[in-house]
């Protein structure tokens, strides 16, 4: 079952079309892993399925649940506030650059959500968020700030806010840019791990070795549109397109 449908998605800033004509389907209890060079659009279409750039065509359906209702003279009618909002509460997004609070403590920065949003009690929250810590290895971490925190941490205690609000599907955009090597590998082995346990993730990353031991499906962009995709073995052995091969050829020669 798709729990993400994209259609035809289309956007420009000015005249510059970043992305043109995009579809594609994420199954529940799949990794999908987006690749592709800087400037392709992989963080515009993540950023206009989570709802923080408004697509200038197509339709995106999250759970069943469509998120522009029509067109009038050529720009999308969007949903109701209600639907959008139940749409956000279905997926999950890691920026990254971790985007913690400063001011807040660990577990404020987990609980602040569920709390607010979805009317959890102080209790029950932070009952989530010690269970959460203890699964990404930041135990006994609750009580410190993002800036007492290593980038690994950070972006671990990011992970836990995001799954805090029990996302249908959980997005990555980049997750480990931001980090040096060592710290990379931290982050990396929790994604697997959230593989293993079937959550729906799609995750846009230069971490080729990573996308083909972890994706059940590859999605490689270039210049605002989806050059192939297929399952790892269909993109990193098998493909035919000159341009992926081009793309892919450092990462297999190494």
């Amino acid at each position: 079952m798709a729990i993400l449908e994209v259609r035809n998605l289309s956007k420009s800033f000015g005249g510059l079309e970043v992305l043109k004509d995009i579809s594609f389907d994420v199954e529940k209890g799949c990794v999908t892993a987006i690749i592709g060079p800087s400037g392709s659009g992989k963080s515009t279409l993540l950023r206009c399925v989570n709802q923080l750039e408004r697509a200038g065509g197509g339709t995106v359906s999250v759970c069943g649940m469509e998120l522009i209702e029509d067109y009038k003279n050529g720009k999308p009618v969007y949903a109701s506030s209600d639907t959008l909002r139940a749409i956000r509460l279905k997926i999950g997004l890691v920026f990254q650059n971790f985007n913690l609070f400063p001011h807040m403590s660990v577990m404020r920065n987990i609980t602040e959500a569920p709390m607010c949003v979805l009317k959890k009690s102080k209790q029950e929250a932070e009952k989530t968020a010690l269970e959460l810590l203890e699964k990404m290895g930041l135990s006994g971490k609750a009580d410190s700030y993002p800036c007492e925190l290593s980038g690994g941490q950070q972006q671990r205690v990011s992970i836990a806010r995001a799954l805090a609000l029990n996302p249908e599907v959980l997005f990555f955009d980049e997750p480990t840019s931001a980090l040096d090597p060592e710290l990379t590998g931290e982050i990396l082995k929790v994604i697997k791990e959230l593989a293993k346990e079937k959550m729906t993730m799609v995750i846009v990353t230069h971490e080729m070795a990573f996308a083909r031991d972890v994706a059940d499906h590859v999605i490689f962009m270039d210049g605002g549109v989806i050059v192939e995709e297929g399952t790892p073995e269909q993109l990193f052995v098998e493909t035919r397109n000159e341009r992926t091969k081009q793309f892919l050829q450092r990462y297999n020669n190494n």
